[in-house]
């Protein structure tokens, strides 16, 4: 066989045969988009750490195979995964109500996650002094959500008879008054500390939003997504809640129930004392000291708490 001088050694043709292996997905696996960077793949990753879900990535690459289940991770910029997971491309993915919104996208929302949790808003500069969002209608609005942004104005626009010019632009949104190219902007507000620094404030509000699980309304997956949905919201359980246990004498036993009613029913057990019964249940994390306080003012003893790693209620 004779190899042209242009033709790349056999071994870079080896190399770039093995990457194109490695950035693919076996056949029969469910093909799960998570972010690919920044703040939203950090709190994915730690979810799917905490539900089992185990991978290694390989550097320079988007795609990775599960260890223990048959799942391939796709990871992908979080504007495009709606998209993916509307045509069938991926088969499930975790991104923003706002992108999948904004995508247009016929996708099934599986469950809530509780984080990433933000407004998209109207921002109006603070000198204008805008009390009325509709008087913006048929003005020049800023944003990186133009179908949102549309389907925002429209009603006003019908209303008033005008046509408000929308521009999209890709970043620095918060920009876009300050240097006379809108009358307003439409965008993500979580802590308000950028819009205010521009000199922006809220006038309205198109949409509330946070992370949130999807997936393809014809995927072939549906007892891999029904596993993942299940160890998910172990894992949430496991971040919101902890055990606490403790002794108590029977008199004090309906008190102290109150304090500890238990996220379904508190678990209570006889002890060698028959005057003192054991309880354990759960309590919110963030009001586990108070509860605590509570329970030994109350006057029950061996007050302990157990941090949780997962569940399945």
């Amino acid at each position: 066989v004779c190899i042209s001088a242009s033709s790349p050694p056999p071994t870079q043709i080896q190399k770039k045969l093995n990457m194109s292996s490695a950035n693919s997905s076996p056949p029969g696996n469910c093909k799960f988009a998570i972010p690919k960077k920044g703040r939203l793949f950090e709190k994915v990753a730690e979810l799917l750490k905490g539900s089992g879900i185990e991978y290694h990535r390989e550097a320079r690459l988007d795609v990775a195979l599960c260890k223990n289940l048959p799942i391939t991770l796709v990871f992908l910029p979080a504007s495009d995964i709606a998209k993916y997971v509307g045509e069938g491309n991926v088969d499930i993915g975790i991104t923003g109500l706002d992108v999948v919104e904004e995508s247009n996208v016929e996708v099934d929302r599986v469950m809530d996650l509780g984080f990433g949790g933000c407004k998209l808003c109207v921002q109006a500069p603070v000198a204008d002094n805008v009390t009325d969002v509709s008087t913006l209608a048929g003005g020049r609005i800023v944003t990186s959500f133009p179908h949102l942004t549309e389907k925002f104005f429209n009603p006003m626009d019908e209303a008033k008879g005008v046509t408000t010019k929308i521009t999209e632009v890709s970043g620095s949104v918060e920009a876009a008054c300050g240097l006379g190219l809108a009358d307003a902007v439409v965008d993500l507000v979580e802590t308000g500390t950028t819009m205010r620094a521009a000199g922006l404030e809220v006038v309205g509000e198109v949409l509330k939003t946070e992370s949130i699980l999807i997936s393809n309304p014809k995927t072939k997956h549906a007892d891999v997504l029904k596993l993942i949905k299940r160890r998910i919201e172990g894992c949430l359980v496991a971040k919101k809640y902890v055990m606490i246990s403790y002794n108590i004498h029977n008199d004090l036993i309906e008190a102290a129930l109150k304090v500890t009613p238990g996220k379904k029913s508190p678990n209570i057990t006889s002890l060698q004392d028959s005057d003192y019964k054991a309880v354990t249940c759960l309590v919110v994390k963030k009001e586990m000291n108070a509860k605590m306080d509570e329970l030994h003012d109350l006057g029950a003893t061996d007050i302990l708490t157990f941090a949780l790693s997962n569940t399945r209620m």
